[in-house]
């Protein structure tokens, strides 16, 4: 009997050791399973959580309550009109093409509160407004005025068949305005050299660190007047013989209430929008229309904040994504 043979020595048998081999093998084998198992289950979790999110949020597999039926269909102005802004003009252009598109909305409402904005988007909108009215002549498009309808947002309501407001809103200021500042003072107090080179004899016309020509005071002053001009042609093809032309100032940027804008045929009633909804349109249920960021962009976020809170939670903290 050999060395490796005494059963007095377990340690030293083949047989031990093949065994402990074998255990070890299965225990390994059980612990991957094990693992992909649990992985198995946290994926299909995940996808169970994605899937709720598609369908909560995807306006394919929701419509909005009341929409199935006769209602007037609704979409928000709010804030400065811009590219990339809330009130940009593929965002509302968007959401008025859905609202005069549906099937069961007898009417539109343009629900505005914004300051203004850009001319170029403002124009976009307005033209759209009066595409659609022109393709669906059996739906009237009403724009009701909260806070305020100022410059670019009075441009775009201008486009509407009617406009209706609050007596204390304020409403006008047609006009056009461009900003700048000047440290012409400032930089000769802090010993700074301005260095400035171009090609072409005006391209740096109105630096802000240089004195105010008289020529481009000029050259500006008429290209405001242009768009100011554009702007007033607007609003008198858009409210016809309702405008009072022979107000003073009318097109001067002034504002006025909603109550004083009646009377001077910048608007044609006072009402809000339930009130437009109910006795103008005649479909009470109001449905909103306004667009809204896509859908994978809300779940993205929403999952974002959701990982970012059990991330916080598992660390002990009060982390979250905000």
């Amino acid at each position: 009997m050999g060395p490796y043979e005494d059963n007095d020595n377990p340690n030293g048998s083949p047989e031990w050791q093949q065994d402990l081999i074998n255990r070890l093998a299965f225990a390994s084998l059980k612990e991957q399973r094990t693992a992909r198992r649990w992985g198995i289950f946290f994926k299909l979790l995940m996808f169970v959580y994605l899937g709720l999110l598609l369908y909560l949020y995807s306006p394919d597999l929701q419509l909005e309550p009341g929409a199935e039926s006769k209602h007037t269909a609704m979409v928000e102005l709010k804030g400065i009109i811009g590219p990339g802004k809330e009130a940009s003009a593929d965002n509302i252009i968007e959401g008025l093409r859905d609202a005069f598109e549906a099937e069961n909305s007898a009417g539109v409402i343009l629900r505005i509160n914004s300051p203004g904005g850009s001319p170029v988007q403002s124009g976009y909108i307005n033209d759209e407004i009066k595409r659609l009215r022109k393709k669906y002549p059996d739906k009237h498009l009403y724009a009701v005025l909260s806070d305020i309808c100022a410059s670019g947002a009075y441009y775009v309501a201008s486009a509407a068949d009617e406009i209706y407001a609050d007596k204390a809103s304020i409403v006008g200021s047609i006009g056009v305005r461009m900003d700048s500042f000047g440290f012409v003072d400032a930089i000769n107090k802090l010993g700074i050299e301005r260095r400035l080179i171009t090609a072409g004899e005006h391209k740096g016309f109105l630096d802000p660190f240089e004195p105010v020509k008289a020529q481009d005071v000029k050259q500006v002053k008429g290209m405001l007047d242009d768009i100011h001009q554009q702007f007033i042609d607007v609003v008198k093809a858009g409210r016809g013989d309702k405008l009072k032309t022979d107000t003073p100032d009318l097109f001067s940027g002034y504002v006025w209430t909603g109550e004083q804008s009646v009377d001077i045929g910048l608007v044609d009633k006072l009402g809000s929008a339930d009130y437009v909804a109910r006795e103008i349109i005649g479909a009470e249920t109001i449905v909103d229309y306004t667009a809204e960021e896509d859908w994978y962009e809300q779940v993205s976020k929403k999952l974002g904040v959701s990982i970012g809170e059990g991330i916080g939670h598992v660390l002990g903290g009060e982390f979250a994504l905000r």
